[in-house]
């Protein structure tokens, strides 16, 4: 059996479009522009009071959505890394506004590019042992201090 089926499936363009999705859903079904979102369904609320379990378990599946994709993104990328890809994206969001292939004038654009920008971030940080195993050949693993 080959080393690469022993750890895992292994990583693909695929792969991290299946993660860029999840990422996706996470990010868009918390917030978007459009009425339908759970931000959006909560502020609809007239009163804590109309609040029930669908709004809770809703909320709880969410908040662990973010607990994945936040705790591997954390973990794999640092604060430099999600530093310099947060500024990557943003220099690139500004290439594309500079080259008229986007309208800074529209909140509803900004809004769309902010949050698939946080969506591809995330995307990555999912994925960045895969790419960092595939770029220098080495193996990134957790260490536990006891």
């Amino acid at each position: 059996m080959s080393d690469e089926k022993v750890r895992g499936a292994p990583f693909t363009v695929v792969s991290f479009l299946w993660r860029l999705l999840f990422a996706l859903v996470v990010v868009l079904l918390t917030y978007n522009p459009t009425p339908y979102s759970y931000v959006r369904w909560l502020t609809g609320v007239s009163g804590w009071r109309d609040l029930g379990p669908e709004h809770a378990v809703a909320g709880i599946a969410l908040f662990g959505g973010w607990l994945i994709v936040l705790t591997a993104t954390r973990r794999s990328l640092g604060s430099l890394g999600l530093s310099v890809l947060a500024a990557f994206l943003a220099a690139l969001v500004w290439w594309l506004i500079d080259a008229g292939w986007l309208a800074a004038n529209s909140i509803g654009v900004i809004q769309w590019v902010t949050l698939l920008c946080l969506a591809i971030l995330l995307a990555v940080g999912m994925s960045w042992a895969f790419i960092w195993r595939r770029i220098t050949g080495q193996y990134e693993v957790d260490e536990v201090n006891d």
